[in-house]
């Protein structure tokens, strides 16, 4: 591994498994201070005892447990300048199937979390002179997936909140940018695809093979993420990068 990320201290949301956890490994291989917030305790704890980092384990939809969470992670490692947003979930089921309260608590975890985590790390970074934000959108920001109605709507309001905290903190040195994968060959990916094919739609490995030759590895969104964390993207800024190996591209 290099040192893309030496000097700097990163937090990440959702780090405790799947692309979030590869995320904490590579940036942590790369130089960086990383301290994580995710909800299960357990799985947060282990991987926080076993590369000897800081975790919070907070509902990232919670004001008050985000403001706590992130104060731990800054006394321990210092102010951020990097934050990748990563948290995030959705939900499978036909539209006429989804309550208003599926729509409440999805766009609370997948977009709400990038508002309340970039608001309190933010006046830290700008304290520093800047900082780089990264957030996980999804390729349904662009190409909507059947039975995903509320997920693909909130993934098109996270790529443009990237955009738009770009887009307003441009001249004071913050960059905000998204990575927007495609199917992913993680626990909650695999769990996607599997409910998909429960409702009929061809997510099997022969039809995810045509869309995108084959499924991300974690690995991949993470060094994805790096690439936009690091100064390498220093004049990058309010775009979004799609790890889907050609998906969105046909």
């Amino acid at each position: 591994m290099g040192q893309r990320l030496a000097g700097k201290t990163a937090i990440i949301t959702g780090g405790a498994s799947g692309c979030g956890a590869a995320a904490v490994r590579l940036f942590l291989a790369e130089g960086a201070k990383v301290g994580f917030i995710d909800r299960n305790a357990e799985l947060g704890a282990a991987l926080a005892a076993e590369l000897n980092i800081p975790f919070a384990q907070a509902d990232v939809a919670d004001a008050a447990q985000v403001s706590a969470a992130v104060a731990k992670l800054q006394a321990a490692n210092g102010p951020a300048n990097v934050l990748f947003n990563h948290a995030g979930t959705i939900i499978i089921k036909p539209f006429l199937d989804c309550t208003e309260t599926d729509w409440d608590w999805l766009m609370a975890v997948n977009v709400k979390s990038m508002f309340l985590v970039t608001k309190e790390v933010l006046p830290g970074m700008l304290a520093q002179g800047g900082g780089a934000i990264v957030c996980t959108a999804s390729i349904s920001a662009s190409a909507a997936t059947p039975m995903e109605v509320i997920y693909n709507t909130s993934k098109a309001a996270c790529l443009m909140f990237a955009r738009s905290i770009a887009v307003e903190f441009r001249d004071q040195n913050i960059r905000c940018n998204a990575v927007s994968p495609g199917f992913i060959a993680t626990p909650h990916g695999l769990n996607e695809v599997k409910q998909l094919q429960a409702l009929g739609i061809d997510a099997s490995p022969e039809g995810i093979a045509i869309q995108q030759g084959r499924m991300c590895k974690p690995e991949e969104v993470a060094q994805a993420a790096l690439f936009l964390a690091s100064d390498d993207a220093s004049f990058v800024n309010g775009t979004e990068l799609l790890v889907d190996n050609g998906f969105t591209a046909v």
